[in-house]
């Protein structure tokens, strides 16, 4: 017997039902905020990923030499292929460029909850802006998301920090722009460590500075308002600007509604190097679990891909397994009934009288199913039953003789009898005023 590979899922109908849910509230809120959808090739050459991340990405990767010779990989995120993509079209494409993307990624790292080798990502970008409006429109529409979804501001926080704000800090604080990464990536790594091994990290970059560094780092992580933040930088370079980014930022989330889901927190850095202005994750509220979704700014990434396009532009992505699992403790996944409208029920002689009706049914936009060997009556019946469907459509010798059809109401054993060719205009009527009273 073989079984599913480690860090992959089926999806048999009732998983691949709740699955399809989360991507029509994806699509349909992604449609209302005017982003278009896009789609790529899962297989991209390697080295597209080895440029962004470095060589060291390449153990995470699902990767091989194909019978061209060539190195490639399972794309393990959207944003190399998005570059690529906008690189190619760049000047043939209305800005801003506002695109999004529901697709499968790929892993090879430990499988554990909330995190699989396989997954699915819903993947927003906003290029060619460079103003905070589009930073503030993406937060809208993961806020929107949730929202749809049926979360509220009991579920869910948006942690907003800004990596340029942590560039003047840090610049406050002496750090050299050679240490700066690791720095910012021992900030990003310190709420999964001890407090000792970030110092550690923190010494290792700058050395001598490791204590000190920790100690502010700390209270900086501490800072939850536009106040505390102003008080801090009140020594930093260029102060005025950073407050008025954040500002506005403040107030474009007011004017979209989702302010009330947004915290300031600095702690969130986000250890990808390429990021550049405000960056966030969304968590549950109550701190529990991995974050739900993550983003930022990154301005300069388009053109370390490309080499010759240079676009400012921003993004986030939701990945399906740690969503899933916060609407399943919520109880907010949603049962979807797969079952035809229609079952018809037919004697042995109108048999492809009944198939051809199905067929004319189908046609018309309703889901219809039937036995597919020949049995009784009654067989038919419990078949119909244990389908979920809503109709009966039942032909017999009578109903074959006369050009009627016997329509019963599953819910509530009522019935009807109509004419053969009036039955789609009974069944929609039927539709319209909820079933046979």
């Amino acid at each position: 017997m073989f079984e599913t590979l480690p860090g992959f899922r089926d999806f048999p109908p009732e998983e691949c039902s709740r699955r399809n849910h989360l991507f029509r509230v994806f699509r349909t809120v992604a449609r209302a905020f005017d982003f278009k959808e896009y789609d790529a090739p899962v297989l991209e050459p390697l080295d597209l990923y080895v440029e962004k991340s470095g060589e060291e990405i390449v153990n995470q990767l699902f990767h091989f030499e194909d019978k061209g010779e060539r190195r490639v990989a399972l794309r393990p995120e959207l944003t190399p292929t998005l570059a690529r993509m906008v690189a190619a079209r760049a000047n043939a494409l209305p800005k801003p460029i506002k695109w999004f993307n529901v697709g499968e990624h790929f892993r090879y790292e430990r499988p554990q909850k909330g995190r699989g080798r396989s997954f699915y990502q819903f993947n927003a970008d906003l290029l060619g802006e460079a103003e905070v409006g589009a930073d503030a429109e993406l937060i809208a529409l993961l806020v929107a998301i949730f929202e749809t979804l049926g979360l509220n501001q009991g579920d869910f926080k948006i942690r907003l920090s800004d990596r340029l704000t942590w560039v003047c800090l840090l610049e406050d604080l002496g750090v050299s722009e050679s240490a700066r990464p690791a720095v910012l990536d021992a900030i990003d790594k310190s709420e999964r460590r001890k407090d000792q091994q970030t110092q550690e990290a923190l010494e290792k970059a700058m050395p001598g500075l490791g204590n000190h560094l920790a100690e502010e780092i700390t209270k900086i992580k501490k800072i939850d308002s536009l106040e505390a933040l102003s008080t801090r930088i009140e020594t930093c370079k260029g102060k005025e600007n950073h407050l008025t980014r954040w500002k506005q930022m403040m107030n474009l989330l007011e004017a979209h509604g989702a302010l009330p889901y947004v915290v300031i927190d600095l702690s969130i850095v986000r250890g990808l190097a390429y990021y550049t202005g405000f960056v966030y994750e969304a968590f549950e509220a109550s701190g529990e679990g991995r974050a739900l979704a993550g983003g930022g700014r990154y301005d300069h990434l388009l053109k370390k891909l490309s080499g010759n396009v240079d676009l400012p532009a921003c993004g986030f992505a939701i990945g399906d397994m740690t969503l899933s699992d916060c609407l399943a403790a919520k109880g907010l996944t949603p049962n979807y009934i797969t079952a035809p409208d229609l079952y018809v029920i037919a004697g042995e002689t109108q048999t492809n009288l009944g198939i051809s009706m199905a067929s004319r049914a189908r046609k018309a936009g309703f889901s219809a199913s039937y036995s597919l060997k020949a049995v009784g009556f009654g067989k038919q019946f419990k078949d119909a039953g244990k389908s979920g469907a809503r109709y009966a459509l039942i032909l017999g010798e009578e109903e074959e003789q006369t050009e009627q059809v016997k329509i019963k109401d599953l819910r509530n054993s009522a019935e009807v009898t109509v004419a053969q060719s009036s039955m789609l205009a009974k069944l929609e009527e039927l539709d319209s005023q909820g079933g046979i009273e």
